[in-house]
């Protein structure tokens, strides 16, 4: 058996270790966006759909803020959103240089779907893989590897109904 050298440094590779964590928890995201919304939808742009959900039209700066991203990253994104047909860019009425970025109508009518389905599901099943965790950090990171690897998060939600979405939200800011 070859040894997992991201596993073994501990510590020194934590950036490698949750970026692969990160990759398996959005692949498998992007999974149970295809069963629940009938929709191939990459997952980076579940918070870049909740936050115009949330706060309406904003700038590309403020997005990147409010992700904690890189500016040219959200405009790469952005940029295909756009082609989706999920986002589309307006003028600011009082500064004709500035422009935000809004849901389009089928932006919205996914929004509305994700809310109901997709973001309720994918919490629960992310909370269920991390119910059982323990130990130091370290430790907790090789269990959550290995419960993804064992039971994908398309096989541990509840079937629906879900809860709601905007209470689910709202109660997870608390934690």
């Amino acid at each position: 058996m070859v040894e997992d050298i991201v596993r073994t440094l501990g510590y020194a590779t934590l950036g490698s270790r949750l970026k692969r964590i990160g990759e398996k928890l959005q692949s498998q995201t992007q999974e149970l966006a295809i069963s629940l919304v009938g929709k191939d939808l990459p997952t980076p742009y579940n918070p870049v759909l909740a936050a115009l959900d949330l706060h309406g039209p904003m700038s590309i700066g403020d997005l990147a803020k409010s992700l904690g991203q890189s500016q040219p990253g959200i405009t790469r994104m952005i940029k295909k959103m756009k082609s989706a047909g999920l986002v589309e860019p307006r003028t600011d009425q009082t500064d004709k240089r500035v422009s935000t970025i809004e849901l389009t109508a089928d932006g919205s009518k996914l929004v509305e779907k994700l809310k109901k389905q997709h973001w309720p599901a994918v919490t629960l099943a992310v909370e269920d893989a991390c119910r059982e965790l323990h130990g130091s950090f370290l430790e907790q990171l090789s269990q959550l590897e290995q419960t993804l690897s064992e039971l994908a998060l398309a096989d541990r939600h509840p079937p629906p109904p879900f809860p709601d979405w905007d209470t689910m939200r709202k109660s997870g800011e608390s934690e």
